[in-house]
């Protein structure tokens, strides 16, 4: 199945998420008086609403998007997955699967939600137990919308900014949903090496800027995008700054002047596997910069506080789930990026169908 969808990305004019049946059933047991909610209708909340549609459920999608699609549409660079690969997919689910799509919504627990990358097109609260209460099964695909902070002086204020905020203000002024265009200056620096990083590098020589610096605390090695990736972008001009971290954000004017780096060397490996970066003292020095942009991880964001409605999180913010992906809530399961912490598109529509197995197992047993 995923080897199928995945396919399907590569091979088609649009992206099927219904890639397991062509037409709607025209037998559903019963199961169309079922209903399935999905919050997040990033990759593996379209793969789950796919697949249910296929199995004739009644399906309803939320998501705090004016658009589904997730960070595939709002995020990710178009040179790498076109709108109309992602969208054309959906109004398939849509118009005649009969998936229901409820957009600039935004799902939390019972408390005020907090402020997360991409709120911008919020229209609307509702409370999840709310949606728990009126759904058979519920499903949470809210992916990571929080990325992490250097912490370091000089960071809060103006032309500094994560990768996923860079990105998404980019798409929706593509889009037409703001009409200022976002302005980063003539130079550049990108902090981290994973695909965030090459996203916004990518999508900054897209944009026109001048110069495009990424700073890394390992080697290219080392990098989370890998050493193809990181090569593509040397290629087409993107400068390379290696075993070097962020100490200061140097301020002129309200604007950003420079970063200072402090260079490293590399020790004993650590929790991760990889070498850990070791700060030499006094070799620090300033790179000259317009923009910062971080990108040094994301974190999950599920729609609701550790214990909401019985359901679990870790200390980094994961849904725990059981190997069938199912919370401590008997009625509410959670795949994706929010249980496994960022990953590629293909590990979210894998565990999201995993997911969704395991619901249909569950609600074959309540269809009469």
């Amino acid at each position: 199945m995923l080897k199928t969808i995945i396919l399907s990305m590569r091979g088609l004019s649009f992206l099927r998420f219904t890639w397991m049946c062509k037409n709607p059933p025209s037998i559903t047991a019963g199961r169309s008086r079922i209903k399935i909610s999905i919050i997040g209708a990033g990759p593996g909340g379209l793969a789950a609403a796919g697949y249910f549609a296929c199995l004739g459920y009644s399906v309803t999608v939320y998501d705090k998007q004016p658009l589904p699609g997730g960070m595939m549409v709002f995020a990710i660079p178009k040179v790498r997955i076109r709108d109309e690969t992602v969208l054309e997919g959906i109004y398939e689910l849509r118009d005649k699967f009969g998936v229901v799509f409820k957009n600039n919504i935004k799902i939390f627990g019972n408390h005020e939600p907090p402020k997360e990358e991409g709120d911008h097109f919020v229209k609307e609260l509702i409370n999840l137990k709310d949606i728990v209460d009126e759904s058979d099964a519920v499903l949470i695909t809210t992916g990571t919308w929080q990325s992490r902070k250097l912490r370091i002086p000089g960071e809060e204020g103006p032309r500094v900014m994560s990768a996923v905020e860079y990105l998404y203000d980019i798409r929706v002024w593509e889009k037409g949903l703001v009409d200022h265009k976002p302005s980063v200056g003539r130079k550049v620096v990108i902090i981290g090496a994973g695909l965030s990083a090459v996203d916004a590098a990518l999508e900054a020589l897209e944009q026109g800027v001048e110069e495009v610096m990424i700073a890394y605390r390992r080697t290219k090695k080392q990098a989370p995008a890998g050493v193809y990736e990181i090569n593509k972008l040397i290629k087409r001009g993107v400068k390379w700054i290696e075993l070097v971290s962020p100490v200061e954000i140097i301020r002129e004017n309200g604007g950003v002047k420079a970063i200072r780096l402090q260079r490293m060397r590399l020790g004993e490996p650590d929790e991760s596997g990889r070498p850990r970066p070791i700060p030499i003292p006094g070799s620090e020095f300033d790179l000259e910069a317009d923009t910062i942009i971080e990108a040094i991880g994301e974190i999950p964001t599920p729609p609701l506080v550790n214990g909401y409605l019985g359901i679990k999180l870790d200390k980094r913010n994961k849904i725990i789930v059981d190997e069938k992906f199912r919370t401590s809530n008997p009625k509410v399961w959670a795949a994706g990026d929010v249980v496994t912490g960022p990953s590629f598109i293909g590990n979210a529509i894998k565990t999201s169908l995993y997911a969704s197995k395991s619901i249909h197992t569950y609600l074959s047993g309540k269809i009469l």
